[in-house]
C-alpha cells in the first residue's frame, strides 16, 4: 500500500543518526529513498552491536528500513556521473556533511540548483551553514551543552546527565529536517521552485525550551535546577520506591492533586507548602515496592503517577502492545541493495 508521500524521490547522503532517522520517517510514509554510501568509509552506527547476519547492526538496519542503498565514490568521475544521472529522477537531496564538503564535489545546492531549479536540498549540520561555529565538528552532547538543554537536565549541585537518548540529533536535527523538507515540498507545489533547507541541530535544540525559555528571556534571569514547579522544585518529580525503583508523579491540576492526596492519605495536602508536599509524597511512595505501585496504578486514571520503566519494559507494557508500537520485522536482510554501474559490469 502506498503511503501519503508516494511520489517523493529522495537522494540521501547522510550517515550516523539525524539524517537517516529523518529519511526513515519519510520512507515509512511512502517516499522513495535511495541511500548513498561511500565505499570504505566507516559509519559508527553500522558497527554497533549486535551485528545481524547481513553484516550491519540492528540499529543500522532499523534506521535504513524501507530504503534502497547504492555505494558510490564521490571522489571518482564515475561516481559523480552516477549522481548527476540520479538527479534527473531524484529531486530531493538530504546531506549531513559540514558546510563546504559537498561543494568540493560540485554537489552543493548553489551549483546543482542552476541545473535543477526545482531541487529541494536539505542540509543537516551541527551549527548551520553560517555563523562562527559553522565549520566546527560536534555531536549530540555538544549541541545539548551549547543550547542550554544539558544544564536543564540536571539536579541542583550535580552535573548534567549523559543520556542514551539523542535529543539534539532527533528532536533537533531529524524532526526539524522532516518538517522543513515537507514545507519546502508544499511551497514547490505552489511556486515550482526548490530551495535549500538549512537545519542546525544547535538552533533546533535551542528551541526546545518553549516554557522556561520565554520566562528567562523576559526576566533576563537564569532558572536554576530544582527551582520551578516542573524541574524538581515541587512535588512534580520522580520518587524512589521501597525496592529501589522509581515512579513519576505529575499530578499538577487541582483535581489530580485531590486524588493524589486521597491515595497517599495526605489529609492536609492543600495546607502544605511545596517542600512539605514533596517530603510527604516521598515518604508515601517509599512505603511500597515497585510491583505494588504498578498494581495500584492500573486502575487510577486520575492520579498521574506512572512507573519509571526500562526501554524493554516500555515495549512490553499492555498499552504499547495494544497500540502496536512494536512490530516484529525480518532484519537479517533488511536493505534492498542496488548495484553500482561498476558492479553491474563485472
Amino acid at each position: 500500500m502506498q503511503g501519503p508521500l508516494a511520489g517523493l524521490k529522495i537522494l540521501d547522503f547522510s550517515t550516523l543518526l539525524p539524517g537517516p532517522f529523518a529519511t526513515m520517517l519519510l520512507a515509512d510514509l511512502g517516499a522513495d529513498v535511495l541511500h548513498i554510501e561511500a565505499p570504505n568509509k566507516a559509519d559508527v552506527v553500522k558497527e554497533l552491536s549486535p551485528q545481524l547476519d547481513s553484516g550491519v547492526s540492528a540499529s543500522y538496519a532499523y534506521l535504513h528500513r524501507g530504503k534502497n542503498t547504492r555505494t558510490l565514490d564521490l571522489k571518482t568521475v564515475e561516481g559523480l556521473r552516477e549522481v548527476e544521472d540520479l538527479l534527473l529522477e531524484y529531486d530531493i537531496v538530504v546531506e549531513q556533511f559540514r558546510p563546504g564538503v559537498m561543494a568540493k564535489f560540485g554537489l552543493d545546492y548553489q551549483t546543482l540548483s542552476t541545473r535543477f531549479p526545482e531541487l529541494i536540498y536539505c542540509s543537516i549540520t551541527g551549527y548551520g551553514q553560517s555563523g562562527p561555529l559553522a565549520e566546527h565538528a560536534g555531536h549530540d552532547i555538544n549541541y545539548l551543552a551549547l543550547s542550554g538543554v544539558a544544564n536543564s537536565l540536571r539536579r541542583a549541585g550535580e552535573r548534567p546527565v549523559a543520556s542514551s537518548l539523542q535529543l539534539a540529533d532527533i528532536a533537533g536535527g531529524a524532526l526539524h529536517a522532516v518538517i522543513g523538507l515537507l514545507a519546502a515540498v508544499i511551497e514547490r507545489g505552489t511556486t515550482g521552485k526548490g530551495q535549500q533547507v538549512d537545519i542546525s541541530m544547535l538552533d533546533a535544540a535551542l528551541s526546545l525550551h518553549p516554557l522556561f525559555g520565554p520566562m528567562q528571556l523576559a526576566t533576563n534571569q537564569t532558572i536554576e535546577p530544582e527551582a520551578e514547579a516542573l524541574n524538581g522544585g515541587s512535588f512534580y518529580d520522580y520518587y524512589e520506591t521501597k525496592d529501589g525503583r522509581y515512579v513519576g508523579v505529575g499530578s499538577l491540576e487541582p483535581k489530580f492533586q485531590q486524588r493524589l492526596s486521597e491515595v497517599l492519605a495526605i489529609t492536609d495536602w492543600f495546607e502544605l507548602n511545596d517542600v512539605m508536599k514533596k517530603q510527604r509524597v516521598a515518604q508515601a511512595i517509599y512505603a511500597h515496592d515497585f510491583s505494588e505501585w504498578q498494581a495500584m496504578l492500573r486502575n487510577e486514571p486520575e492520579l498521574c503517577i506512572t512507573p519509571v520503566l526500562t526501554f524493554l519494559e516500555a515495549t512490553q507494557q499492555p498499552h504499547a502492545q495494544a497500540r502496536g508500537l512494536v512490530e516484529n520485522m525480518q532484519l537479517v536482510s533488511p536493505l534492498r541493495f542496488i548495484k553500482t554501474s561498476t558492479e553491474k559490469s563485472k
